[in-house]
C-alpha cells in the first residue's frame, strides 16, 4: 500500500502553496518541493524569476494569484509572464530584443 509523503520543508522559508516554497538567502531564492531544491536564481534577476514562475503556472504547481500573494508582485506582471511562456516559451524570456527603427523617408538630396 502506498504512503503518503507529508511535505516537509526546510526551515525559514516562505509558502507559496503546500508544494512550493522559496528562500531568500546571500541574495539568492531557491525553490523548494519538500525538501528538495528545485531551482535558484539572483534576487536581482527578473528574467529567470519570470521565466520559473510563468513555468509553474503554466504546469499547474501554482496559481498566479498565489505567486502574487507570495511575491508582492503586481497580477497583470505574471499575466504578461505567462502569456510570453505559453507563446514563446523558455527562450522568450532570454532571446535577444530586436530593434525595429522605422525606416526615415527623408528628402532626396538636391544635386
Amino acid at each position: 500500500m502506498p504512503q503518503v509523503i507529508l511535505p516537509t520543508f526546510p526551515a525559514e522559508v516562505t509558502e507559496i502553496n503546500s508544494k512550493l516554497v522559496f528562500k531568500k538567502e546571500n541574495g539568492v531564492v531557491v525553490y523548494f518541493s519538500g525538501t528538495m531544491p528545485v531551482y535558484q536564481h539572483r534576487e536581482d534577476d527578473l528574467q529567470s524569476f519570470r521565466m520559473i514562475v510563468s513555468q509553474y503556472c503554466v504546469l499547474g504547481v501554482v496559481t498566479q494569484a498565489e505567486i502574487v500573494r507570495a511575491f508582492g508582485v503586481n497580477p497583470q506582471f505574471i499575466k504578461r509572464a505567462v502569456k510570453v511562456f505559453r507563446e514563446k516559451g523558455l527562450q522568450g524570456f532570454f532571446a535577444a530584443k530586436s530593434l525595429h527603427r522605422p525606416a526615415i523617408k527623408g528628402k532626396k538630396e538636391a544635386n
